[in-house]
């Protein structure tokens, strides 16, 4: 896709009916019905003029509406979880792995929208400091362990 494409015309109109042309009522809906999609391929399903960025700001519009930012942020994490680690959490923190966890966290911060991101590093320096059992993956954002690194607003 050449990546001036995705910017032509009006691509949040476009965005939106690809979304309700594949029966969802929001694009939150179908990020949830794709959970462990990056972004990347998340927008690659609503077609090949439609950039991870675009979907990303549909995505935070939508979760600021609905004052669930926090869940948006836990989604990207369990996102970059399975992108970087397709067969779940590393079992030995070596070297390799302390970097690809970092490149993973960073990905996640750099999604993150500024009204979260304190709360991001400190989730993550959770995360560093006591790593979840070996082969943990998320589901979801609704996972137990990522409520608990990062709870709702006023939990």
């Amino acid at each position: 896709m050449s990546e001036g494409r995705s910017w032509q015309g009006h691509w949040a109109a476009r965005l939106y009916e690809r979304v309700h042309g594949r029966g969802f009522s929001s694009l939150t809906a179908f990020a949830d019905a794709h959970p462990t999609l990056p972004l990347v391929e998340l927008a690659e399903e609503l077609g090949d003029d439609l950039s991870a960025v675009q979907v990303f700001k549909g995505l935070v519009d939508e979760a600021e509406r609905s004052h669930q930012v926090t869940r948006l942020v836990r989604g990207q994490l369990v996102r970059e979880l399975y992108e970087s680690f397709p067969n779940g959490w590393p079992a030995v923190m070596d070297d390799e792995a302390r970097v690809e966890v970092a490149m993973a966290l960073g990905s996640w911060f750099g999604f993150t929208p500024v009204t979260h991101r304190e709360r991001v590093n400190r989730a993550s320096d959770s995360l560093l400091a006591t790593p979840p059992p070996p082969g943990w993956r998320p589901l979801g954002p609704d996972d137990e362990l990522l409520r608990t690194l990062l709870p709702d607003e006023g939990v």
